[in-house]
């Protein structure tokens, strides 16, 4: 039965919301309390762009939490425990937060803007709660906001022919994660190479909200001829490039994880002083209890929208955070994770319904 979310003032429009709207968005998510476009009533044509040419994405809900001031060095490198002691100014980097026990509290990109300014691009947890009160609490110097800042993801193989045409050719050099500040007809942004997606392109940080519709429109126009269109973060992809989503693969809510399950365990140093470093310690000593996996579904099963278990013997033994049917392999693809050391027959139970699964590696593509 069709339904629909009532947007109210406790939800925040977006900087794109009515270039978005005009542009024939069909449905809305919400994340970081913001309305997310979920698809322009097309999405296997929306899921092509991002494969063969380019999509546009507004994913002003990956919102910023700013560290500015003397101390905003010393709080980013305590909020991971990803050395950072090597990052240069206009570099990125990927940065699993964890809370004091270790488990797994958001998985931002951290941007160094200047020794003293940095930006943590957030998933869907209030990381700026979190970085205030422990900056609070430290009693270090650092002011912890939330800049006017508004990200527009250009992404898929021909990102990089929008990117040039807009900004010039020297962004085809541009390193993955490294960034610059610039301007785009007298509209300030910063331009990095990333995105959440394997297939390669650009995001633009808009820092003036009020010229969301502008931006939206001067990437559209630039990208007509590269067959550009709107869309959103695509899931089947994301699951094809194993690529992970806090709050679906892992929340602290539920079905939580350390950086050792998920992958992250190459992005721990105990160099440094963390928030969870001695539940890290311990982690690292015994070794994880569960470990990430791709899963094979038999079949085309319907999505129920929320983690499920994966049984072994009729006995949960993990559990499956996603899953979808991918045209490009032929077969349901999902994520997961599983005790480790198991192997064999596994299965999940959708409806009453036993439908086998195979574990596989990740990536699938």
């Amino acid at each position: 039965m069709p339904f629909s979310i009532g947007i109210g003032p406790n939800l925040r429009k977006s900087a794109y919301y009515e270039a978005t709207v005009r542009d024939g968005v069909r449905s809305f998510s919400v994340y970081n309390h913001m309305l997310i476009p979920g698809h322009f009533g097309d999405p296997e044509a929306e899921y092509d762009r991002l494969i063969h040419s380019v999509a546009m994405w507004d994913v002003a809900a990956q919102r910023q939490v700013e560290l500015a001031g003397p101390d905003a060095g010393r709080l980013a490198q305590y909020l991971t425990p990803r050395d950072l002691g090597k990052t240069r100014i206009g570099q990125g980097r990927y940065v699993p937060l964890c809370d004091h026990d270790g488990w797994v509290i958001n998985d931002p990109v951290l941007l160094k803007l200047a020794e003293d300014r940095f930006w943590l691009s957030v998933a869907d947890s209030d990381i700026h709660l979190w970085a205030a009160a422990i900056g609070r609490e430290k009693g270090w110097d650092v002011q912890v906001s939330e800049p006017d800042v508004s990200p527009l993801a250009i992404q898929g193989p021909k990102a990089v022919e929008v990117a040039a045409k807009l900004f010039g050719d020297h962004v085809r050099e541009m390193r993955y994660f490294g960034f610059e500040e610039t301007a785009l007809g007298g509209i300030p942004l910063v331009l990095a190479r990333s995105g959440w997606s394997k297939q390669g392109g650009f995001e633009l940080y808009l820092m003036d909200a009020a010229q969301g519709v502008a931006l939206w429109d001067l990437v559209k126009a630039a990208g007509a001829e590269f067959g550009i269109g709107p869309g959103a973060p695509n899931d089947i992809e994301r699951l094809e490039s194993g690529l992970l989503s806090y709050g679906a693969d892992m929340r602290l809510q539920s079905h939580r994880a350390n950086p050792f399950e998920v992958g992250f365990g190459k992005l721990v140093s105990f160099a440094h002083d963390f928030v969870g470093r001695d539940a890290l310690r311990a982690v690292a000593k015994t070794g994880p209890a569960r470990r990430l996996t791709g899963v094979v579904i038999d079949g085309q099963p319907m999505p129920p929208g929320h983690q499920v278990a994966l049984l072994q013997g009729g006995v949960a033994v993990g559990h499956v955070s996603e899953f979808a049917y991918s045209k490009r392999l032929g077969k349901t693809i999902g994520i997961g994770l599983v005790g480790v050391g198991l192997d064999g027959a596994f299965a999940i139970k959708l409806d009453g319904q036993d439908h086998d699964v195979t574990l596989a590696e990740l990536p699938f593509i």
